[in-house]
Parts: C-alpha cells; structure tokens; sequence
C-alpha cells in the first residue's frame, strides 16, 4: 500500500481536478473504512455495505473534473451513503435506514475490555442500548453523527437535509431524553 498522502482534503480534490490519479487513490484510501463501516451500520449488511462503497466511490469519481469540496469530504460522502442506502432500501420496499445502537458503535471504536470490566461494560451496553431504541430513528440518526462520527452541528444539518436549528433541537431533545431514561440518567450530573 502506498505511505499515507499528507495533503488536505481540498489539495486532494485540486489535484484530482488536475488529472493527478494519486490524488483521488489518496482520497479513496482515506475515507474507504470509514465509507464501509458507515454503510454497514446503515444497512446492517456486509454486502450491501461493500456495494454502497463502491457505488458511492464511482460516483465521486465522475464528478472530477469540476468538484468543488464545499464542506467536509465526510459531510459529501455521508450524504451520498446515506442516499445510497435508502435507495436501496427503496427497492426492497422499504425506505428505512438501520441504526445500531451507539452501544455498538462504541463498542466496536473502543479497545476490548479486559476481564474484569466485561460484565460491568457489557451492562453498560446494554443499558445504552435500551435507552436508545426509546428514541426516535431522526434522533439516533443525530446522535450518531455527533457522538460517533464527530460532525458539527452544521455539517450534520447539511448532510441529513435539515436546517441547522432544527439539528439543535432534535440533538437537545435526544439528549434530554437520555437524561431521562432510567437507565442514562445516572452519566447526566445535573
């Protein structure tokens, strides 16, 4: 594999715009986990994930030459895998995106717990889990790209097509709504 390109983003996207093949490698290496991994939690499926990859990486592709990278790369690509997926899910019938639980995202970034904090952690877990299947799908979806894919509240706001005061809001009541659960309220110091 070829030592990671150090350019930024928007250098990456100048040089694809120029021809540079590299340039646009670089930007694929970058961001292929991340793009897979965000399409298997979207649809729940190893498969289907792999192919929103490829299809969301071809469509980038044949914007170059003339793409202008008006937001963060994961703010383009999160929209384009997002729409991937629920046109996908379209066309099995149903319009719906799969969200785990930030458990399980926080699980799978997190190193392995050792022995002694397994059953502490797995009810942890499992607590988080509960108090997020009470949410609705619109406030997971935010929680997510927030907490676990680190987007602002802007980039967020641009990427699920919504103004940014009503991402606020939604975040806050989510939040709230944690605050709440029996299960949650305990991490919330008031």
């Amino acid at each position: 594999m070829p030592p990671e390109d150090v350019r930024s983003d928007g250098e990456l996207v100048r040089a694809a715009n120029a021809g540079e093949e590299a340039a646009f490698t670089a930007i694929y290496l970058r961001y292929r986990d991340w793009v897979v991994s965000l399409a298997l939690r979207l649809t729940g499926s190893r498969e289907e994930a792999l192919d929103i990859a490829q299809e969301v990486f071809l469509w980038l592709l044949q914007l170059f030459p003339g793409f202008e990278l008006r937001a963060k790369m994961k703010t383009v690509l999160y929209l384009a895998v997002r729409n991937a997926a629920l046109s996908r899910g379209r066309k099995g019938g149903v319009a719906r995106i799969h969200h785990p639980s930030l458990a399980t995202l926080a699980a799978s970034r997190s190193s392995r717990p050792t022995l002694a904090e397994d059953s502490e952690t797995c009810e942890r877990r499992v607590a988080l889990a509960e108090a997020l299947s009470s949410l609705p799908e619109i406030h997971r979806e935010i929680l997510i790209l927030r907490f676990a894919d680190d987007l602002s509240l802007e980039e967020i706001a641009l990427a699920i097509g919504l103004p940014v005061g009503t991402v606020k809001s939604r975040l806050h009541h989510a939040l709230g709504s944690l605050r709440e659960h029996p299960t949650t309220k305990m991490y919330f110091s008031d």
